[in-house]
């Protein structure tokens, strides 16, 4: 058959379009998919994301506004005088809460004096002494004392803590230091196990949970090169954690401070079991009855009626918001000092 006869079928000539086709189709780039339902979806994301930081803006806001408005008698009356008050009598509708303000702070302080060394004694045992076959059973536990109920735990200091504190702590200390200048009066009062002290010592059994996991989390982060250079050159293992873990993780760390003393501050129902709900200031005794912002608004707001009393016990809300916000911006000034510390000084 001669080539014009096969020409004539067409057969060659259709074998030669489709490799034609074919080679156009593999050197031209593929056609990228239609972007328009993958820009909506991020656009989308991106307002969700705004929306939300907007609603707790506008939740905190809200919250801020609406104590001011709640408080605004009080604060009409008193001022910033009602912080430097101590008279608390509903009857005669005459309100101060330096009383309470002073037994807020007092027991956050104790609590944290208790259990940051504690948590970080734990977090210090769990990353780097305990036994692989310890570490997570003795983990687990001190995580389920952040699930048990406050108000067990206000119980228990009620019947059983207190009792214990005031035969074998505080008895001892009276007869040990009465006479002492300062040091006698600080552990004055009635020997009835309640108090500031107890109060503050209930509050650190509840938030050590909170800073051991903190510390715990962040401490593990830490590279293990650095820890193994340290402990090469010759480090003990409590320089490894001072030079070397603790300056890469204090923000962690000081984050979970933070946290268990927003916990300590917030605290309600077991410091009301504790610290003796009395609306006086006698002594600076920590064995002596107080009483709490927290503690205060638990006993008093649902029997307040509307008027200046209810209109205190807001303001002492207000002021609790207040403490919060002063101790977390101090918190951030602490963390960029370091920082800045430390980049001067590298």
């Amino acid at each position: 058959m001669s080539s014009t006869s096969v020409a004539a079928h067409g057969v060659p000539d259709t074998l030669e379009g489709q490799e034609k086709g074919f080679r156009s189709t593999m050197t031209q780039p593929p056609t990228p998919p239609s972007r328009g339902l993958g820009s909506f979806l991020d656009r989308l994301f991106g307002w969700a994301a705004l929306g939300a930081a907007c609603l707790t803006l506008a939740l905190l806001m809200g919250i801020l506004g609406s104590l001011i408005f709640g408080a605004w008698p009080a604060i009409e009356k008193y001022g910033l005088s009602f912080l430097t008050r101590s008279v608390w009598d509903p009857v005669q509708e005459d309100f101060g809460g330096l009383v309470m303000i002073y037994g807020t702070l007092a027991t956050s302080l104790i609590a944290l004096l208790i259990a940051v060394p504690v948590s970080f004694g734990i977090a210090l045992f769990l990353t780097e002494l305990s036994p692989a076959w310890l570490k997570r059973p003795l983990g687990t536990a001190i995580e389920l004392l952040a699930a048990i109920p406050s108000i067990v735990y206000g119980m228990w200091g009620l019947l059983v803590f207190g009792p214990i504190l005031a035969t074998y702590v505080q008895m001892p200390l009276q007869k040990l230091l009465t006479g002492v200048p300062y040091l006698g009066a600080l552990v004055s009062g009635p020997p009835v196990g309640i108090g500031i002290l107890s109060a503050g010592i209930i509050l650190a059994i509840m938030i050590i949970p909170f800073i051991a996991s903190v510390m715990r989390d962040v401490f593990e982060v830490t590279p293990p090169l650095l820890k193994e250079s340290a402990y090469g050159l010759g480090s003990t293992t409590w320089e490894v954690m001072s030079k070397v873990v603790l300056p890469y993780t204090k923000a962690g760390v000081v984050g979970g401070i933070m946290l268990g003393l927003g916990r300590a501050l917030g605290e309600t129902m077991a410091v009301t079991f504790v610290i003796g709900n009395m609306n006086q200031l006698n002594s600076l005794s920590v064995f002596e009855a107080a009483n709490s912002i927290t503690s205060a608004l638990a006993n008093e707001f649902a029997e307040a009626g509307e008027g200046l009393h209810q209109a205190s016990l807001i303001y002492l809300g207000l002021v609790l918001f207040f403490i919060t916000f002063v101790v977390l911006s101090l918190s951030k000034l602490l963390l960029a000092r370091l920082q800045r510390h430390e980049g001067a000084k590298s």
